[in-house]
Parts: structure tokens; C-alpha cells; sequence
């Protein structure tokens, strides 16, 4: 980027401003450690010019040109003074070789341009070197300056009202009609337009008038807008200052970490931060220090942003930490206004090295920033809440008075009506606590008797020996029907032939007789009469628990058991009525059965009317016809 097209270097019309340009021969920061043996014989050469700089002021007050002329450029062999010494020239050579190389040096040799600019950037070369550090060479809103100048903004009674009191000792803002003031009213004028959230806030005009001391109006509002915007400025300048709230934060972190004691005796004072600090933040120590001192320290805000502000506050508080020890909180007050700013006038880089000896952590920054940030959040949210209650109180307190207004007699009636109410919901929830308490032991009590209940697994063995029963004792039954059928028929065959059979032969009767007494057929009717009595007892053996005594209820409505009351039998051939009933159910949906085994279960139905004696029955019967036949 070459010089020739920026604006030419332009000085404080007061000349205690001109003493910025010298740097004094203090002790090099900490920085200067990682810097080769050339950058720091560079260095030690550009502290011994700005000596003697500081030495010669006619020399300093030969460079005076034009405020407004932004026509010429910086490094030019015009605009030098024939007065310069040859200190002075190495002086421009230097820092014109870094305007006109600066993105080379940004890339390269960083760690030497910030040691460089901490130890102070030449007066008449810090217009440029403003701009180039916050890139405000080429901003497109330059274009609209002149067209924001034509135009009104509601925020003009407040910038003239505080005008006057901004320099007020500086002779470029001395007088109502000078120029400073006419400058300043235009810069904040247009930026007030520009950024109608901020509009137009106390403390800003200190920073733009720095920078009019340096620079024309357009430039000045050029460099103003992107210290808004990249420098954390706007969000200390907004309406609700959050981002003032959040550095007196950080602040005060940082002082009770690092200097307890004295934390704790401001607060025995009830010295709060913010009562010292804020404007620190506000005007970056340009309301504290005389201009030389502040300078320096703003050269280094361009460089490094709000981190030298904590740095160099710390550091203030670090030195005088056992005179404010002594003090009470008007003596406190006193001090800070009368003693601290001019402890430093005759050697700004010893304050620039203890401030750099603070130490801050860039980490614990942003995780005091995300508390402050929850805490705000929450404190937010407890306000609405307030403000909401608050809102619900005042209506309220309208309705109370209205009634009270038409009918006090009906305001006593509506309260002792609520009274009543009250006490019948208290009523209400005493009952149904104790209808809990009821239902609660009744559930209890189910669970209970539902634990000794069989589980599934032997309700299912159950089942399956059940059924194994039935089906051999529907095998016997169907055998005894058929040997029935056969002695039916042996016994018609018998009928038809006796008379004959008695005519042929008496002693053949009775040798037939006696076959029929000791066949086989007898012999099986006694056997299946033993498997009837033996079915009998497995059949009782596999008879379930007694029903329930009462039914259960909850609150009068009937509970559904397990199993219904005629569901556990009380005799064996209730229990083959079971099988029938509840256990038929369960085989017609797992074991579909076979037309044999349901004529079974069919004939078990009529039997299990009678309570006993029902096998015996059958086996009577089953032996009436071969007896009839032995009779006949």
C-alpha cells in the first residue's frame, strides 16, 4: 500500500499533545525477550532517537501542517521539515518503511511491530497507522459522510449539550464556533444516524475528539464506526451498557484474584468498582491521564483491543496499593482524581511495563463472560417475573378498591364466601386423602392374596395332567361302552335261545351257566370297576384350592377374580365339570378336540349334576345286563 494516496499528518493544536511523540527510555516490556539481536538493536536506536526527540521541541513543533489538508502524503520529501535532525529522519524512515510495507509486517514481523507500537507510535504517524490497524483505509460508508451531514438527527441537543465539555482546556475545542467543536458535532451527528440503536452516548465524543487531533472529520468517523464495531465499543455504548456491566465484572475478578486485601477493604468502604473504573472503560483512561500518557495507551487499545485497559487499571490499583489501604472512601475518591493521573506524565513507558507484569488470562476472560452472561439471564428472568407479579398486585388492588367503592358490605360477603369455600376444599381433601389411604391398603391386601395363587407355569401343569386323566378315563368308558354293547347282545342271543336250550338239556344249562360265571367277561367288568375307583382318586387328588369366602370389593364395585366362584369345584365330578368349563375353555383354544374327546366331555357334563357316586352308577349299569342274563 503506498503512502502517497493517504492524508497527511496532522497535530493537536495544543502543544502538550505534541509531547506523545516522544518515548521515553524506560525499560523495554517483556515482549522485547523473543525479538532477534537486530530487532532489538532496532529498538534500542528508535529509543534513543525518541530521546532526543524529546529533547528538541522546536523540532516537534516545526512538523505542525495543516489539519485539513488530506491531499498530500505522509512520507513525501515536501512535507518534512528542513529542521529534522538525522535522528529524526531514521525516525521517519522507519515508520514510513512500515505504512507503505504493512501487510508485510502485520504477516512477519508481528512480535516487533506490537513491541514497536507499545513503545509508542510517532505523533505525526499515527493518523495512518490508526487506520491501517483497524482497517479503515477504504470503508464504503466514507461516501455517505457528506450525505449524513445533510440530514437531521433527534440525538443534536445532546451532542451540542455535551460538546462544550469535551477538551474543554484544549485550545482546538476552545469556543462555542471553533473548528474542533464544529468537527465533533459532525462526527457524532452522522454516526448517530448511522447506528440508530446507539444514537448518541456520553463518553464516545472523548474518543472521536482523540481522534480528530489526528485526522480529518471523514477519516475520524471512518476509524470511530469500525472501533464500534470490531472493538467491543458499541456494546458499551448501547442504551443498557451490558458490556460495561460484563468488564466491571471481569474487573473485579481480576482484583480480588490478584490484590485481596485491597478488594476487601473497598468493600468495608463500599468503594465499588464501577465508581473508579467505568470511565476507564468509557474513554480508555482519555478523562484519567493527561494526553501524552493517555496516547500511548490508546496506541496500544488499536493494537491489542480492551485487554491494556484491565492491564493498566490493575497496574494503577498494584501501585498505590498501600496509600488506598489508608484511606476512606472520600479519600479514595480524592485520590483517584488528584494523585494517580500524574504519577506517570514524565515516563508513560513505565506504565506501559507494569502493565504488562499484570497478569491476565485470556481463558478465564471468556469463561467470567459466559457466567456473567447466565447470571444475567437468570436475573432477567426473575425481573419479568417481578414485573409480572407486580402488574397482577396493581389490578388486583384496582378490583379491591372498586368493590370497596360500591358495596362494602358485598366486599365482606365475597370474603367470608371464600372463607367458607376454603374450608369445604380443605374438608374435601382431608376425605380424599383418607379414601387414598383405603385404596391404598386394599391394593395391598389383592396383592397379597393374588401372590398365593398358582402361577402360570403350574396352572399350565395342572392342565396338561388334567387332561391326561380324561383322556384315559374317557378310554375306559368307551371300552365299557362296547363291552355293554356286547353283553347287550349276548344277552338278546341268551333270550332268544334259553327256552329251547332249557328243553334240549337241563345239564347243558347249567354247564353253560358256570362258563358264564368264570369267563373272561366278568373277570374284566371287576377290572374296570378297580380303574373307575382309581381314576376317582387321582381326580381328587388333583382338586384345587376352596373358593373364596367373600367376594372382594373396592369402594362397592366387585372386583373380577382369577378364577369365578364355580370355578374350583367342590367334588369330583364338579371338577370334571371344571375340566368341561373352565379347563374345556382353555384346550378349545390351545388343544382343539377331537369329536371323540368331546362326546367325553359331554358325558361328564350329566353326571357332574350328582355329587357322588356317579362311577359306580355307570359301572352298575354297564353290569345290569349280564346280571339280568344270569337270572334269566
Amino acid at each position: 500500500m503506498s503512502l502517497s494516496t493517504m492524508a497527511s499528518p496532522t497535530l493537536s493544536p495544543d502543544s502538550s499533545s505534541q509531547e506523545a511523540l516522544s518515548a521515553p527510555t524506560c525499560s523495554p516490556t517483556s515482549d522485547s525477550e523473543n525479538l532477534s539481536p537486530d530487532e532489538l538493536e532496532l529498538l534500542a536506536k528508535l529509543e534513543e532517537q525518541n530521546r532526543l526527540l524529546e529533547a528538541d521541541s522546536k523540532s516537534m513543533r516545526s512538523m505542525n501542517g495543516s489539519r485539513r489538508n488530506s491531499g498530500s502524503s505522509l512520507v513525501s520529501s515536501s512535507s518534512a521539515s528542513s529542521n529534522l535532525s538525522h535522528l529524526e529522519e531514521d525516525t521517519w524512515i522507519l515508520w514510513g518503511r512500515i505504512a507503505n510495507e504493512w501487510e508485510e509486517w502485520r504477516r512477519r514481523k508481528e512480535k516487533l511491530l506490537k513491541e514497536l507500537i507499545r513503545k509508542g507510535i510517532p505523533h505525526h504517524f499515527r493518523a495512518i497507522v490508526w487506520q491501517l490497524l483497524c482497517s479503515a483505509t477504504d470503508m464504503p460508508v466514507k461516501n455517505q459522510y457528506s450525505e449524513l451531514l445533510k440530514m437531521s438527527s433527534p440525538c443534536e441537543k445532546l451532542i451540542r449539550r455535551d460538546i462544550a465539555r469535551t477538551y474543554p482546556e484544549h485550545e482546538f475545542f476552545k469556543g462555542q464556533d471553533s473548528l474542533g467543536q464544529e468537527v465533533l458535532f459532525n462526527v457524532m451527528k452522522a454516526y448517530s444516524l448511522v447506528d440508530r440503536e446507539v444514537g448518541y452516548c456520553q463518553g464516545s465524543a472523548f474518543i472521536v475528539g482523540l481522534l480528530l487531533m489526528q485526522m480529518p472529520e471523514e477519516e475520524a468517523f471512518c476509524v470511530f464506526v469500525r472501533l464500534m464495531q470490531e472493538y467491543r465499543l458499541r456494546e458499551l455504548f448501547k442504551p443498557s451498557m451490558a458490556e460495561l456491566g460484563l468488564c466491571i465484572y471481569q474487573f473485579e475478578y481480576m482484583l480480588q484474584e490478584q490484590l485481596p486485601d485491597l478488594n476487601t477493604h473497598f468493600r468495608s468502604q463500599s468503594f465499588h468498582t464501577s465508581m473508579y473504573a467505568s470511565s476507564w472503560f468509557l474513554t480508555l483512561f482519555l478523562t484519567t491521564f493527561p494526553l501524552p500518557v493517555a496516547t500511548r495507551v490508546f496506541d496500544i487499545f488499536m493494537y491489542e483491543g480492551l485487554e491494556i485497559v484491565f492491564r493498566v487499571g490493575l497496574a494503577l490499583l498494584q501501585v498505590n496499593q498501600t496509600e488506598l489501604m489508608q484511606l476512606d472512601m472520600e479519600g479514595m475518591s480524592q485520590y483517584f482524581q488528584r494523585v494517580i493521573p500524574h504519577q506517570f506524565d514524565s515516563c508513560p513507558d513505565k506504565l506501559v511495563l507494569k502493565a504488562y507484569q499484570v497478569k491476565y488470562n485470556p481463558k478465564k476472560m471468556k469463561r467470567l463472560e459466559k457466567e456473567y452472561a447466565a447470571m444475567k439471564s437468570k436475573e432477567m428472568e426473575e425481573q419479568i417475573e417481578i414485573k409480572r407479579l407486580r402488574t397482577e398486585n396493581r389490578l388486583l388492588k384496582q378490583r379491591i378498591e372498586t368493590l370497596e367503592k360500591d358495596n362494602p358490605r358485598l366486599t365482606e360477603d365475597f370474603v367470608a364466601h371464600l372463607e367458607t369455600e376454603l374450608e369445604q376444599s380443605r374438608l374435601r381433601e382431608t376425605e380424599t386423602l383418607g379414601a387414598l389411604r383405603e385404596m391404598q391398603d386394599k391394593v395391598l391386601d389383592m396383592e397379597k392374596r393374588n401372590s398365593s395363587l398358582p402361577d402360570e407355569n403350574n396352572v399350565a401343569q395342572l392342565q396338561e395332567e388334567l387332561k391326561a386323566v380324561k383322556v384315559r378315563e374317557g378310554e375306559a368308558v368307551a371300552s365299557a361302552r362296547e363291552l355293554k354293547l356286547q353283553l347287550q347282545e349276548l344277552s338278546d342271543t341268551w333270550q332268544v335261545r334259553a327256552p329251547a336250550r332249557r328243553a334240549r338239556s337241563g345239564p347243558e344249562e347249567g354247564r353253560i351257566q358256570g362258563q358264564l360265571n368264570h369267563s373272561d367277561s366278568s373277570q374284566y367288568i371287576r377290572e374296570l370297576k378297580d380303574q373307575i375307583e382309581e381314576l376317582k382318586a387321582e381326580v381328587r387328588l388333583l382338586k384345587g384350592p376352596p373358593p373364596f369366602e367373600d367376594p372382594l370389593a373396592f369402594d362397592g364395585l366387585g372386583l373380577a377374580r382369577h378364577l369365578d366362584e364355580d370355578s374350583l369345584p367342590s367334588s369330583d365330578e364338579e371338577l370334571l365339570g371344571v375340566g368341561v368349563g373352565v379347563g374345556a375353555a382353555l384346550q378349545d383354544a390351545l388343544y382343539p378336540l377331537s369329536p371323540r374327546d368331546a362326546r367325553f366331555f359331554r358325558r361328564l357334563e350329566r353326571p357332574a349334576k350328582d355329587s357322588e357316586g356317579s362311577s359306580d352308577s355307570d359301572a352298575d349299569e354297564l353290569a345290569a345286563p349280564y346280571s339280568q342274563g344270569l337270572d334269566n
